[in-house]
Parts: C-alpha cells; sequence; structure tokens
C-alpha cells in the first residue's frame, strides 16, 4: 500500500510542471502576435462616397451618375516588414464579414437607390499578426479560387451574398458598382443573352462586376480546374502605417477612361468582365489587370490616405 501511494505521488508530481509549461508556453505564444485593423473608405475624387448621392464628371467624356451599389471582396492580407517579407494576417473569423482569408467591404446601405444592398456597412478587416515593425500592405481583390467557386446559397457568410455572384462557372462578383445615369442610351439586354456574368437589373446605367471569366468545367453545376481570366487583381502599398493609414477605394479614378453614356453593342451594361467588351479597357486598366492583348499597368483605383 505505501509503495502505491508514493508511486501516485510521483506521478502528480510531474505533472504539474508539465502543465504548467504547457500554459506559460501558450500565454508567450499569444503574447508574441498583436491585434491590427485596415481601415478602408470609399470615395468619388475628393468627395466621399454616399450611396444614392449623384457625382458629376465622372469618365470621359464626363458625367453625372447615382451610384447604386459599392462592395468588394478582398483577400490573402498581409502586412509587409522591413527586409520586404510579406507576414500573412490571420483574420479573425466573425461569421459575418470574414472568412478563412477573405474579407467583404460595403459601402452601401440599401437606402433609396441602393436597394439591392444589405442595411449593414463594413469598413474595415480585423485579424492578428505576429508581433513585429512593418511598413506596408498587401492584398488581393478577389476571392481565391478554391472559394470562388461554390454555390452562394449554401456558403458561409460574408460568400451567402447572391448579389454578389453569378454561377458554379463564374463564382463571385469581386467587384460590384453599380451606377445609373438617366441619360444613358442603352439597349434592353438580358443576362441570357451574354451567357453568365448579366448586368442583375440595372438597365440605365454603367455597372462593374469583377470576376472571373473563361473558366473550364465539365458541367454547368461543376466547379471549374482553372480560369483563363481570373482577374484577381494583386494591391501593394510599400508604405502603409496600420495606425495612421485608410485604404481608399475611388470610384472617379476607376472610371476615368470610361464613356459612362455609352455601351458596346451586343454587350451587358458596363463591364461585365467579358474579354472582348471593350467597355472593360479602362476598367480593366485602372484595376493593373491585363486586357486584351495588353501587359498590366499599376492599378490607380486603390489609394493610400
Amino acid at each position: 500500500m505505501k509503495k502505491h501511494l508514493l508511486r501516485s505521488t510521483i506521478a502528480i508530481s510531474l505533472t504539474i510542471p508539465g502543465s504548467y509549461l504547457a500554459f506559460t508556453w501558450n500565454q508567450a505564444q499569444a503574447q508574441e502576435t498583436q491585434e491590427v485593423e485596415i481601415k478602408f473608405s470609399a470615395a468619388v475624387g475628393n468627395q466621399p462616397f454616399n450611396c444614392g448621392k449623384s457625382y458629376a464628371n465622372l469618365g470621359k467624356p464626363e458625367s453625372t451618375v447615382t451610384p447604386t451599389d459599392f462592395r468588394f471582396y478582398v483577400s490573402d492580407l498581409a502586412l509587409i516588414d522591413g527586409s520586404g517579407k510579406t507576414v500573412p494576417i490571420s483574420l479573425k473569423q466573425d461569421g459575418k464579414w470574414q472568412y478563412q482569408n477573405v474579407a467583404l467591404l460595403d459601402f452601401e446601405n440599401k437606402v433609396g437607390a441602393c436597394s439591392n444592398g444589405t442595411v449593414e456597412m463594413r469598413d474595415r478587416v480585423v485579424g492578428t499578426i505576429p508581433k513585429g515593425n512593418y511598413k506596408g500592405l498587401q492584398f488581393i481583390l478577389g476571392v481565391p479560387f478554391n472559394l470562388n467557386h461554390s454555390d452562394a446559397a449554401l456558403a458561409p457568410s460574408p460568400l451567402n451574398l447572391t448579389s454578389l455572384w453569378w454561377n458554379w462557372r463564374g463564382g463571385y462578383k469581386f467587384l460590384r458598382i453599380d451606377l445609373k445615369n438617366q441619360s444613358a442610351s442603352h439597349a434592353n439586354t438580358s443576362e441570357k443573352e451574354h451567357g453568365q456574368h448579366g448586368h442583375g437589373g440595372n438597365q440605365t446605367g454603367f455597372s462593374i462586376h469583377l470576376g472571373s471569366t473563361g473558366c473550364q468545367a465539365s458541367g454547368d453545376n461543376q466547379k471549374p480546374n482553372n480560369c483563363s481570366n481570373p482577374n484577381a487583381a494583386k494591391v501593394i502599398f510599400s508604405n502603409f502605417d496600420t495606425q495612421k493609414n485608410t485604404v481608399v477605394a475611388d470610384l472617379k479614378a476607376l472610371v476615368a477612361n470610361s464613356n459612362l453614356e455609352s455601351n458596346q453593342p451586343n454587350t451587358p451594361l458596363g463591364c461585365m468582365s467579358a474579354p472582348n467588351d471593350g467597355d472593360c479597357e479602362g476598367i480593366m486598366t485602372n484595376l493593373g489587370l491585363p486586357f486584351g492583348g495588353q501587359s498590366p499597368v499599376k492599378q490607380t483605383f486603390f489609394t493610400v490616405k
């Protein structure tokens, strides 16, 4: 009996230090990370963006338009340290705005002309990153391929918005901006006439729906193996302070070279990312994406404030 008690005492005394070490190790791990917020805003030139407000002098020739939607997905956010190394941000899994490595930014509020959207708005990405000194920011405008081709009706939030989704093959609309232009003269086209990427009901204006095209799949409800035009834009800012700076998405800069009052015949209104749609040329160029055989140039849609 005495020997049995002795063995038990020794076992207990050995497990206590092990538990203590595990606790202190986990505590040290937690101390090695820091919370980070990447703030975003939407603007129209030097004016703040308000969904439903009319803005003059946009595009070429200059037009007056009323935005009715302004939302986009970002993914693979990372900070850049002093040596140029990119360090991924681990996004907070909040069950609404962020899922895995994807986050939704939403600048419409379902008021007035913006009835196609949602009441809630979102202007930041929240996560954690290893402690360190960082000087830059990098992210992708788009949804990663492994998450892009799913059924939005079954996907977790924020990938469950059918208004930001085309179909299995096309995937999500990485960026959705809809502009109403009463003076524009467009043919009444439908989604069926133009295949997978339709305009979603905006009959008198210019819509910008960015997403992947040329996606090959064995059937309409099958996930593709690849897309010839991924159209996911990488954005890099070599100087970005998370405590002071904001990423600004500027509508005026995006449409600077686009005619918002006309539309290429036999194509959807505005730019639906089709490689043969001339209305996409200025948009893709300003997003830093290749188009029409032209190599990409530096994007101008996002700036740092």
